[in-house]
């Protein structure tokens, strides 16, 4: 009994002991860190001492991952003991002159990815006692400009379109939005999907139907991050095509150069037509009632033939200066 109640009593004094270093030094880590993916990320800690402690120095350095098993027992992230720095590929001190002196033992992470998001630990040793302190980082990444293409690629006033709108590259999981030209917003009528690459980034698309006779000049697809920031957009310009019954402005003015032309051979058609019946006209008349005379203004009259044409020795014009009447077989003042 008495050798158990001297165990305990030096027990006692051991954790008392252990206690009173541990207040003398203290591990302070920032809480959260924002580490931007493909770049340096730095999680902050910091030993404190109190004044009591006279030149502190540190003895051991853990980092380790919360939730990885194995790196906790066997293989942490950064390990300094007895003088000896051992290190995971991708991770060192933030300081690369550090020494046992310095009281930064901040974790430099390299090349930041995805996977590198979470909560770590940092354990520390010194001369006067030990301490650890917890810490997390966040991993961020800005997604890239979208894209935008339409099904069908040509679009018309009498069909149904689909706009489609990519973007990828970003994390955490973010969100596309469309406007019309008026900022409007559409995205309630559009449908968006997420899905993870191996990168461990986001790709995000979205598709927005739009019905015949209701489409806009413009469309814009912006992408918003996980905070609801907006990081890029898009604008797609809506070309209507020719419809049947709609000439555009280079159809109108080809139309323009070709009207001439069809007007000037409608007026030539016109003018043989019209010669052709005068002269079965004339051929009648000629068949049933003889020689057809012409009567002049000075009263007299004369017979004259002219292919078959009754004619004056006035020249035939056949727009306004003259006209033909058939029915009394004589040339008029187009006044008349």
């Amino acid at each position: 009994m008495a050798s158990k109640g001297i165990l305990l009593f030096f027990t006692a004094i051991y954790i008392r002991t252990r206690n009173t270093n541990a207040a003398f030094v203290n591990v302070e880590c920032q809480a959260e860190n924002v580490g931007q993916y493909g770049q340096q990320s730095l999680l902050q800690c910091v030993v404190k001492t109190s004044q009591d402690v006279v030149d502190p120095e540190i003895r051991v350095v853990i980092w380790k991952k919360e939730g990885v098993e194995k790196q906790v027992k066997n293989n942490p992230l950064l390990l300094f003991n007895r003088g000896e720095i051992k290190l995971k590929p991708g991770y060192s001190f933030a300081e690369p002159s550090w020494n046992v002196r310095n009281m930064n033992v901040s974790l430099l992470i390299t090349n930041t990815a995805v996977e590198q998001e979470g909560d770590y630990t940092c354990t520390v040793i010194t001369n006067s006692g030990d301490s650890s302190s917890s810490t997390s980082l966040k991993v961020t990444a800005k997604y890239n400009k979208p894209t935008i293409h339409s099904n069908p690629e040509t679009i018309t006033v009498n069909t149904d379109v689909t706009l489609m709108c990519d973007s990828d590259g970003g994390y955490p999981k973010g969100q596309l939005r469309w406007f019309d030209e008026n900022k409007t917003e559409w995205t309630k009528s559009s449908q968006m999907e997420a899905k993870l690459t191996e990168s461990g980034l986001f790709h995000l698309s979205s598709k927005l139907s739009l019905l015949k006779g209701s489409i806009f000049t413009k469309y814009t697809c912006k992408v918003f991050n996980a905070s609801g920031d907006k990081e890029e957009e898009a604008t797609f310009e809506v070309q209507h095509a020719v419809t049947p019954g709609i000439q555009t402005g280079e159809g109108l003015g080809s139309a323009s150069k070709i009207a001439p032309v069809v007007v000037i051979g409608s007026l030539i058609v016109g003018l043989l037509v019209l010669l052709a019946l005068l002269i079965y006209r004339k051929r009648s008349q000629r068949d049933h009632q003889g020689l057809t005379t012409c009567d002049h203004d000075d009263g007299t009259s004369k017979l004259q033939y002219f292919d078959s044409l009754c004619l004056t020795n006035t020249t035939i014009v056949f727009f306004t200066v003259f006209k033909y009447d058939i029915t009394f077989c004589r040339w008029s003042s187009g006044e008349g």
